[in-house]
């Protein structure tokens, strides 16, 4: 289920990489769910203007046990470890600041079946907010694209991109954060990026 950190969730792809049946499966992440060993994220598909994905995406309850479940080897890049761990420690702290906030913000992703990807839609009556995650300490025009469509489908929402880098900018409206800031910053007391400033 490590491979699975972070990504859209499968169960019948799941069943035949460990040849067991789909019922075995299901049932093994709801039990990974009932212990809060693992959580899923649903698609973000209020008021869609086009075709989503229909599977939830998957995360272990703690980036730093992803990191030492999952297995590595020859074929396994750094950079692709780093990146789900990081993305997990982001949705940890959505969940953590949802929960004692008491917002009535739900957390999804969003995902179009041409690969387009938010990582994280935050979504309520307290606000509407896109957030992108990015192993990264230096961004690419191609980094924002998938914010950027979001954000045309629904001008109502905040976009923001968190990235490993140090500097906060905004780029073609798009707020991009060093994700320690961000990650710092986050509080129940207040929003998101509530005085959070460039």
């Amino acid at each position: 289920m490590s491979f699975s950190h972070g990504t859209v969730l499968n169960v019948s792809h799941v069943a035949r990489e460990c040849e067991v049946g789909r019922r075995t499966v299901a049932g093994y992440v709801e039990v990974l769910e009932d212990l809060l060993l693992a959580f899923r994220v649903p698609v973000f598909s209020r008021r869609a203007r086009r075709r989503t994905v229909a599977h939830p995406k998957l995360y272990l309850f703690d980036a730093g046990v992803y990191r030492s479940l999952r297995p590595r080897g020859p074929l396994d890049r750094a950079a692709e470890i780093d990146g789900a761990t990081f993305e997990g420690l982001v949705a940890q702290h959505l969940r953590a600041w949802i929960a004692y906030s008491g917002s009535d913000c739900k957390l999804y992703y969003w995902r179009t079946p041409r690969g387009t990807e938010v990582d994280f839609v935050l979504y309520g009556g307290d606000g509407f907010w896109a957030i992108e995650v990015k192993n990264a300490a230096r961004l690419r025009p191609r980094d924002l694209r998938p914010l950027k469509t979001f954000h045309g489908d629904y001008p109502e929402c905040t976009p923001l991109l968190l990235y490993r880098g140090s500097d906060r900018l905004r780029i073609d409206g798009v707020l991009c954060l060093p994700g320690d800031d961000f990650l710092r910053h986050l509080h129940p007391a207040r929003g998101p990026i509530e005085g959070l400033r460039l």
